[in-house]
């Protein structure tokens, strides 16, 4: 189906094997033509049923056994009561050779993150075929670690939990967000002073080149270091520059094979910046996998990670118009897209160079509460009795969840936000999003509804790219006015 507008349907770097590995030598032509295949076979509905059963059934409990495998010190008895799961005397010689092949794969994923850092952040100087070469060995070092997950996959008939819940109490979470309910903005204000950022060595990138930008998150809950990758376009002076945030457990810059949007955007001239969400990638905590912060404590762990985020994206923000003139975006899908939204709507409170130009919404909807607590997402991570327990009702948390949503009226001009939605979509369900795009006004030439479901949609952009070419010629029409 055609995306059509809504009315028409501890080692260093000497110790590494620094040669480019084959993946590095292919060109943008083959990754071009695999990212086709991938949306051909994967942009269609189908995909949508079969993810949320894998999801359900396989990856979010695999990934808790995984996670508690880092604090489990290769012991079956730790890792059994770190998950936690039954302790069974006979799996005992299989857990102690899978906890081993799993720290092999940490040591060397943790080996080569420190050589990575010294060579993309330290003084020395190293040379671009070294970085290229190294980049491609982290990424290939940390999808290995990630994959361990599989070592784990024979207890997944057992009653294992899809996330580590350490739900609040009501009152615990009024301590510290309480007085939001009365005024938001200094919990989403940008810091002042902004912190410095730092800025990595570049390598060539599937498209243009990339780098890393790092700072000290601003956030008091958060209080961690937040990493960006950038891709830049080849040959524009001053590009437009869009922040794209990522879903929710999506870890763009540790696995290989995630197709998003970000090639198609470089190719069309812009600055992509991709930040790490909070409790993802280098941000994750051990004992989690990554997102699973985010569910695992509601509704504090999304007053964190928004509220962080807001106040991060502002730095980037910053630096993003310190570092070119050209119009300043942002986007994101699922949650990187109620990110954006978020960060457009209270951006009216920023220094004005600091406000986004354009929004990109990909998936979103208008209510968090409607994706956490009356979508699909419940049901995935078995949540919702342990919420109750806590003596959340509706009516309790309806307040804070209302502080992560934006407002009835859009953020910036209408036309300047492009809009994709699923009709299928219950994770961030289309009957939320809908109206919000309803109420905002868009034109119809900026609102894309797709025949798909969450997972879907993000696949049908890749080889169908109304959406995006739209969204540039916005873009473009504001750096020539």
């Amino acid at each position: 189906m055609n995306l059509l507008p809504r009315d028409m349907t501890g080692r260093d770097a000497g110790a590494l094997d620094l040669h480019p590995a084959p993946h590095l030598r292919t060109g943008a032509g083959a990754h071009g033509w695999r990212r086709q295949m991938m949306g051909m076979a994967l942009g269609w509905p189908y995909v949508d049923t079969a993810t949320l059963f894998i999801l359900r059934r396989v990856f979010f409990k695999v990934s808790r056994m995984w996670a508690a495998a880092h604090v489990a010190g290769g012991s079956p008895e730790a890792f059994c009561a770190a998950v936690p799961m039954e302790a069974r005397l006979a799996d005992k010689r299989h857990l102690t050779a899978a906890l081993a092949r799993f720290e092999e794969a940490r040591a060397r994923a943790t080996a080569v993150e420190a050589a990575w850092e010294v060579a993309f952040f330290g003084e020395a100087a190293t040379f671009a075929a070294q970085l290229a070469a190294l980049e491609a060995t982290r990424l290939d070092a940390r999808a290995a670690l990630n994959g361990t997950r599989a070592l784990f996959a024979r207890y997944l008939w057992r009653d294992i939990a899809r996330v580590r819940l350490a739900t609040q109490t009501p009152a615990e979470v009024d301590a510290i967000y309480g007085a939001a309910l009365n005024d938001f903005r200094p919990f989403v204000a940008p810091p002042s002073p902004l912190p410095p950022v730092a800025v990595s060595r570049a390598i060539p990138g599937t498209v243009g080149r990339d780098t890393w930008i790092r700072f000290k998150s601003p956030s008091a809950r958060l209080g961690d270091v937040v990493t960006a990758r950038v891709h830049e376009p080849p040959g524009v002076a001053n590009p437009p520059t869009i922040i794209l945030g990522h879903g929710i457990c999506i870890e763009f810059d540790h696995w290989r094979g995630l197709v998003d949007e970000t090639d198609e955007l470089v190719r069309r001239g812009f600055r992509v910046i991709r930040p790490e969400a909070a409790w993802h990638g280098r941000r994750t905590r051990t004992g989690f996998y990554g997102g699973e912060e985010i569910v695992a404590s509601f509704p504090m762990g999304s007053l964190d990670a928004f509220t962080g985020a807001l106040q991060e994206w502002a730095i980037i923000a910053d630096w993003a118009k310190r570092t070119s003139s050209g119009p300043l975006t942002m986007g994101g899908t699922s949650l990187g897209a109620q990110m954006a939204q978020l960060a457009a709507t209270h951006a009216r409170d920023w220094p004005e160079r600091l406000r986004p130009q354009a929004l990109l919404l990909i998936t979103h909807c208008g209510s968090l509460a409607d994706a956490v607590l009356h979508g699909a997402i419940p049901a995935i991570f078995g949540s919702a009795a342990d919420i109750a327990a806590k003596g959340w009702t509706p009516e309790r948390v309806a307040p804070y969840m209302a502080l992560l949503d934006p407002l009835r009226t859009p953020p910036i001009p209408a036309e300047r936000i492009v809009s994709v939605l699923g009709r299928r979509d219950v994770i961030t369900p289309f009957t939320s999003g809908e109206p919000l795009v309803r109420d905002w006004g868009l034109p119809a030439e900026n609102e894309f509804i797709l025949d798909r479901g969450h997972f879907s949609v993000p696949m049908t952009l890749v080889r169908n790219t109304a959406a995006i070419d739209r969204f540039a010629a916005i873009v473009r029409g504001l750096a020539a006015g």
